[in-house]
């Protein structure tokens, strides 16, 4: 499989980044997800719950196999209005004030406006917080400034505000001339370019898969419940493509494709992670075997939800998860060619 698949698909993760989707708010996203795969010629459903369906083609729908991402980011909500006019938040997923701190943010509200602001510690100034190095970061200790002049909870309030309104963090993507691509949300919209990519790379070829391929491009993954719904009829395995992990203790970096072995739901397949490992060799792709010690994916809600099917679980690998996340353009490529050898294309 040529590099060119990975580029395309790390260039159209950067356009589905622009869109902001935190949990619970992705309709936006999952329109762009179903007119990009539309827009290669391949039928793309969005469900009731919000998600996208994608038939990819291939010969035998008795032996289907079912590829999950998901386009649902970590996020925020307004959980009260203040009395100065600025936003007390809550957490969508698992959003950290910690890491969200000084990043500019975007106030979704229900009347469609877009209002700016940055979420700060109370009394950022460090010039007059004698606490400011000691404080926790948590969402009771940071509040949005809104980019507004407001004063009250009534000024806010005339601009549209209102508890229960989404606010979406900065991606602040970029992809260097080296190949590197940071932003936040790599986790999950990097696994849907990659999906994007793959499907490209069968339309161009004209490749038929020996079995029925689905894409699900779920939006609920970061509260627990994206792949518990919509298998369709005939798929016996699943597969989340999601990020890698990196970090200590773990084989995998940003350049390699991750293939678990377990997280903390527990083993995947035996035969699925075995098959893996040996598109991956068959392909010369550079991979790791890891153990996720604090980890989750679409498809073990597919399992809860009490669907008869085997599971496994790739990505590319990705630093710094649920933070300012990197990756790597040749991570992308080698779980392309992952998915291209699984099945014998």
């Amino acid at each position: 499989m040529k590099r060119s698949y990975a580029e395309y698909a790390a260039e159209a993760a950067a356009q589905l980044l622009a869109v902001d989707s935190p949990t619970g708010y992705t309709a936006a996203a999952a329109q762009w997800v179903q007119q990009a795969f539309a827009a290669l010629g391949f039928d793309a459903v969005i469900t009731n719950k919000g998600g996208v369906i994608i038939d990819l083609g291939g010969a035998d729908a008795d032996d289907a196999l079912l590829l999950e991402a998901h386009a649902d980011t970590l996020g925020a909500m307004v959980a009260e209005v203040k009395a100065s006019g600025r936003l007390r938040l809550t957490a969508l997923g698992g959003m950290s004030a910690y890491n969200g701190e000084a990043e500019c943010v975007r106030v979704h509200t229900r009347e469609g406006r877009v209002i700016e602001g940055t979420l700060q510690l109370c009394n950022a100034s460090l010039h007059v917080n004698p606490d400011y190095s000691d404080a926790k970061r948590n969402f009771d200790t940071t509040e949005v400034v809104l980019d507004e002049d407001v004063d009250s909870a009534a000024d806010t309030r005339a601009l549209g505000i209102e508890v229960g309104d989404f606010v979406a963090f900065e991606p602040r993507t970029r992809i260097t001339e080296s190949g590197y691509i940071k932003s936040r949300f790599l986790d999950d919209k990097l696994s849907v370019g990659i999906l994007l990519g793959f499907a490209k790379y069968l339309k161009d070829t004209g490749a038929v898969p020996a079995r029925r391929v689905w894409v699900h491009v779920t939006v609920y993954e970061e509260v627990g419940h994206g792949g518990s719904s919509n298998v369709p009829a005939g798929v016996t395995e699943a597969i989340s493509v999601d990020m890698g992990c990196v970090g200590t203790g773990l084989g995998c970096t940003e350049k390699m494709v991750s293939i678990c072995a377990k997280d903390s739901g527990g083993p995947y397949n035996y035969d699925v992670v075995g098959g893996l490992i040996a598109a991956a060799k068959k392909e010369n792709a550079a991979y790791a075997v890891d153990v996720y010690p604090r980890y989750g994916s679409d498809v073990e809600m597919t399992l809860r939800a009490g669907y008869d099917i085997r599971h496994g679980l790739i990505g590319a690998g990705v630093y710094a998860s649920h933070g300012y996340e990197r990756s790597h353009i040749d991570g992308v490529w080698n779980t392309l060619k992952v998915l291209k050898g699984y099945l014998n294309l």
